[in-house]
């Protein structure tokens, strides 16, 4: 959101910059899904299938012992009691053998019942983790199904951004619901596998009073009464998942390709928005012209009552931060609502297979956001690098490298523009042909994976063929900005 050379606003979100701004290590299918002993045919949710591994900086959340392969939910959300009931059926692949089967759960639910393959199971929720009893050997399958009722609450953001919310379902005061939960926090609706290495299919169904609407992400289906229907068929993230219940205005839009494009407001609260969500073919447009096809079946944007933003799969989750000004506005979230679209194809369709590699998908968008701004208000690339490298070295001084994001500083601004510049040092280097010829191939030949640095390197040194390993290591760990 640069105006001129040196001017720049406030960059919103969990997934939006808050500084003030002018192979193969990556996972890939490790079997085929089969029937197991119970007699289910898992076949139909192979496509969920991933290499979870244990995240080091949030070692808490996840199970790298488990892979689900499917997610499940059926939800009910009463306004007036602010209770939400649900059913989570879960398929699972053992990524290792198991004495129980552990995942990521409020405490704030109380659990009705558990179920094992068909059969119950004791359930216990202690801390965030829910643990139930039952073995599987490495690879075996097995359908897990949870049913829960309580009222949803939210869990601390670790991080010290002045947009900071707290992670998770959040209720209103007029009994609607929202959530935005990078980098842990879907746990807070529905068990989960809370890490970003184990990406999953979806099915969520949620029934609403008459009147409301309920918007989730992946693609709407056709409603059964007061029941909202919506299907994702490409693997998503749990940190990618949204949920959103309120008395909301629907609009409907092609995107290129005749894309299916859904916007989702309040009357009144978001008005001013709706030029921009209506903006989003265009955005799209210039997204495909540089990084190749939008990655999923349908698209669209979601406004809720925050401070942020989120590039949640399918279906962008939307807050009015304070830009200071109108004008500073009308850049502002041009420029946001940019740079989460951006994240569609890095950070939804590839995915960080761990949050130190955070980077990789703010680098990513947060360099398409800028080439965007200063296409729109006509600043150069040395001009814009001028500014860059200064805002660089401040972050770096206060923050530290990217590439070494501290667990207390979640998504803090050294992970958005010191690896944009990164991206810009090798942009220079190889020419717009084959920068953008890269950047396609990465998305496109990676996707509906988890990638990390190693893999990220592998790849741009056989593209290139050159090598930028000491490049790109040199600008995600030093200390100070390179020359």
């Amino acid at each position: 959101m640069i105006s001129g050379v040196l001017v720049a606003a406030l960059l919103t979100a969990a997934c939006t910059d808050s500084e003030p701004d002018p192979a193969a290590s990556g996972s890939t299918a490790p079997s085929t899904a089969a029937p197991s002993s119970a007699g289910v045919d898992y076949t139909a949710w192979q496509g969920g299938t991933s290499t979870p591994v244990a995240d080091p900086m949030y070692p808490g959340y996840g199970n790298p012992a488990l892979d689900v392969l499917h997610y499940g939910l059926v939800l009910d959300w009463k306004p007036d009691t602010k209770t939400l009931t649900g059913t989570a059926t879960l398929r699972i692949r053992a990524a290792a053998a198991v004495s129980d089967l552990k995942l990521d759960f409020s405490k704030a639910y109380t659990i009705d019942e558990v179920t094992v393959n068909g059969a119950p199971a004791g359930g216990t929720v202690a801390d965030t983790k829910l643990t139930v009893a039952g073995s599987l050997a490495k690879d075996a399958f097995a359908t897990l199904v949870v049913k829960y009722h309580g009222t949803p609450t939210t869990v601390p953001m670790p991080s010290h951004r002045t947009d900071s919310e707290p992670l998770g379902l959040t209720v209103t005061k007029d009994g609607g619901l929202w959530t935005m939960q990078e980098p842990y926090g879907a746990s807070t609706w529905y068990p989960a596998n809370d890490q970003p290495s184990d990406k999953a299919l979806y099915d969520i169904a949620v029934t609403v009073p008459e009147g409301w609407s309920a918007i989730a992400s992946g693609t709407a289906q056709a409603p059964e009464g007061t029941t909202f229907k919506y299907t994702a068929t490409a693997p998503v993230a749990s940190y990618l998942t949204t949920l959103a219940v309120g008395k909301y205005q629907k609009e409907t839009a092609a995107g290129p390709h005749g894309i299916p494009l859904t916007y989702w407001w309040r009357a009144g609260a978001d008005d001013k928005a709706l030029p921009y969500l209506r903006k989003s073919p265009q955005y799209l447009t210039w997204l495909e012209q540089r990084f190749g096809p939008y990655p999923f079946d349908s698209g669209g944007v979601l406004m809720v009552p925050s401070a942020s933003g989120m590039e949640t799969q399918q279906m962008i989750t939307m807050g009015l931060p304070d830009y200071g000004s109108e004008a500073a506005f009308k850049t502002g979230f041009d420029a946001d609502l940019l740079h989460e679209y951006a994240h569609q194809w890095f950070g939804d369709a590839v995915t960080p297979t761990n949050w130190n590699d955070l980077w990789l998908n703010e680098g990513w968008a947060t360099y398409a956001q800028h080439l965007y701004t200063n296409e729109r208000d006509k600043v150069t690339a040395k001009a814009w690098e001028d500014w860059a490298r200064g805002v660089d070295a401040r972050l770096r001084q206060r923050l530290g490298p990217p590439g070494k994001p501290k667990a207390d500083s979640f998504a803090e601004s050294n992970v958005y523009m010191c690896p944009a510049l990164m991206l810009h040092q090798i942009h220079k280097q190889i020419g717009d042909t084959a920068f953008f010829a890269m950047a396609t191939d990465w998305a496109q030949k990676h996707r509906n994976t988890t990638q990390d640095r190693a893999s990220f390197i592998a790849f741009v040194n056989q593209h290139t063929g050159k090598d930028f390993t000491s490049l790109i290591n040199t600008w995600l760990d030093s200390p100070t900005t390179p020359k």
